[in-house]
């Protein structure tokens, strides 16, 4: 059976809001992945790249990451909502 992907085919719902977070807070790929491994985390720069161009499922411990690193809530990353 395949795995789920969104009506438009990707394999995630939060590549564009993680680039814009990303962006926004003026973190490079690298940056960001060094921010989440300081935070005890072990997401490299390989994975976020992947992540934000749709190559990768995100898992639930790599989402309450980010959203911890970036103090939002798990509903802002999946569906852009507070």
């Amino acid at each position: 059976m395949p795995k789920p992907t969104s009506l438009n085919g990707s394999k995630n719902l939060i590549s564009l809001r993680l680039i814009g977070l990303r962006k926004q807070h003026g973190l490079s790929q690298r940056a960001l992945a060094q921010k989440l491994q300081l935070a005890g985390y072990d997401i490299d720069k390989n994975v976020i790249t992947r992540i934000e161009t749709n190559k990768r499922y995100v898992t639930d411990i790599e989402l309450k990451a980010i959203a911890s690193v970036f103090n939002v809530s798990y509903a802002y990353l999946i569906d852009g909502t507070e």
